[in-house]
């Protein structure tokens, strides 16, 4: 079987990857390009020539069995991998054309451009306004006058500002906040709802269907469901490699790869 990465399929488990090319979504143009990405964490590697390409303005799901390589290349996009011993890469990620490795990049503006919010809540020791104020202050982005506005419009965004003062229980949002406070461009999240209650989880839900009329959103879960409700485009990754990148419709009701079929029937994961 030939995939829509130019590869064939051997099986369900089995099948190495053969050349790949960029799959650009035609109905929206790419913020975020990863060109036969391959990454190592010391002499083991975790991922094999990713190829793909991140439409703007839409929310991509990855997902997978653990330990797949799904977090490993969200945090590569933002360069998190940076300080890990014995951390390596060959490819590239491009962020609108340009490489995130380029000689001379500032990662902390490049992390600015790109969010982060982590699977685990992770809010400051800090009054809720400290909070989103933080990464703006930090990297500078605003006067202190204008701290004010910018922390209330992105605790908006986030759902927040009508209940923050009697609800900081929803550390998850507020930590949405605080990323959405340096108004990126791309906004990774990596399983933000895996510790949320039903009800919770579905605010969540609406609230990224709303954020990608802004932001190009991507998201790491291993909830199906999730990804078939919210994304727009599905990649599906196993042992390291990107199996299938597609529309999401396409992916969970015609997937070209028969491993991808056996993941969301279930056979194994």
């Amino acid at each position: 079987m030939t995939t829509a990465m130019g590869r064939r399929s051997d099986g369900p488990m089995g099948g190495a990857g053969r050349e790949e090319r960029p799959v650009s979504p035609s109905a929206h143009p790419p913020v975020l390009e990863s060109r036969a990405y391959s990454f190592w964490y010391g002499p083991t590697q975790a991922l094999h020539e990713v190829t793909c390409a991140i439409p703007r303005n839409a929310i991509t799901a990855l997902i997978g069995p653990s330990g797949c390589g799904k977090t490993t290349f969200l945090r590569s996009i933002n360069r998190l991998h940076d300080l890990t011993p014995g951390a390596r890469h060959t490819g590239d990620i491009l962020l609108d054309g340009g490489s995130i490795f380029a000689p001379g990049t500032d990662v902390v503006g490049l992390r600015r451009r790109i969010g982060m919010v982590f699977q685990r809540p992770n809010p400051f020791p800090k009054p809720v306004y400290d909070n989103v104020a933080y990464g703006p202050r930090l990297n500078g982005l605003a006067p202190a006058r204008e701290l004010p506005d910018r922390v209330e419009r992105a605790l908006r965004q986030a759902a927040l500002w009508d209940e923050v003062s009697d609800r900081l229980r929803e550390q998850q949002r507020l930590c949405i906040a605080r990323a959405l406070a340096n108004e990126p461009e791309v906004l990774l999240m990596d399983e933000p709802c895996s510790a949320l209650d039903p009800i919770a989880t579905q605010r969540i839900e609406e609230l990224l269907v709303e954020l990608k009329q802004t932001y190009t959103i991507v998201i790491v879960t291993h909830n199906m469901q999730q990804a078939a409700r919210v994304a727009d485009y599905t990649g599906f990754f196993y042992v390291g490699r990107l199996v299938e990148f597609g529309a999401t419709q396409q992916v969970f009701t015609r997937p070209v790869d028969e491993r991808t079929e056996a993941y969301i029937t279930g056979r194994f994961g």
